[in-house]
């Protein structure tokens, strides 16, 4: 008698810009993942960002072309989801996608940045009692990926950055790491980026894991 093991099921890891095969579920142990499309003019388009403990699954999507694509280095573990996850993640997606699309309408492009900065603060920052850490580091948030997905120019994110900073809109907490000052103690921009939806963004929700310049910068849970 031959008896059938188990399929296990498979694990990738990725590096930075890597594509993972969208046509399978996915767990995200570790890193960060971009789904994106792209237009007519072979514009990209990012539809998401994903992280650890995150399910992206095809089902339903609906959006082709797809892609998903690695931010940094990135662990995934192949994941058979429940009517329930699939639900759960095509909500998730439809809220990414739309919040989103409501920041590239943010202009000018230096206001659409920082409404950025703070969206992927109230996903992925760590809150303390001055603001929201940002690990771009952790993230491989360089400058040319906040431009692709701001649809901004490097070189536009650069000097912008740059203003922020000596406006006090971001503290430098690391050489690649930056603090989100809560918007109580933010210095005006010379143009106001417009609200999204008639109302501000919510503030960034605590991690289970404490990113590594937090922990450097000594900051306090509230």
């Amino acid at each position: 008698m031959t008896i059938a093991m188990p399929a296990r099921p498979l694990r990738l890891t990725l590096r930075s810009d890597d594509h993972l095969p969208a046509d399978i579920s996915w767990r995200i142990d570790d890193g960060y993942i971009r789904a994106t499309t792209w237009n007519v003019a072979g514009e990209s388009i990012t539809l998401g960002i994903w992280g650890p403990g995150d399910l992206i699954t095809p089902t339903g999507c609906g959006i082709t072309p797809y892609e998903l694509i690695s931010l940094a280095r990135v662990s995934v573990e192949e994941h058979q989801p429940s009517e329930s996850d699939v639900l759960n993640f095509l909500r998730e997606q439809v809220i990414q996608t739309t919040e989103l699309l409501q920041i590239h309408r943010v202009r000018p492009a230096e206001a659409r940045l920082l409404r950025l900065l703070h969206w992927i603060g109230a996903r992925f920052g760590r809150i303390s009692s001055s603001g929201t850490t940002l690990s771009l580091e952790d993230m491989n948030l360089t400058h040319r990926h906040l431009a692709d997905i701001a649809g901004m120019t490097r070189v536009t994110v650069t000097k912008a950055l740059t203003r922020f900073r000596s406006q006090g809109l971001v503290v430098k907490v690391s050489e690649a790491d930056l603090l989100v000052p809560r918007s109580g103690g933010m210095g005006p921009l010379t143009t106001s980026p417009a609200p999204l939806g008639g109302s501000s963004l919510p503030f960034p929700r605590t991690l289970s894991q404490e990113p590594p310049a937090h922990r450097k910068a000594g900051f306090l849970n509230p």
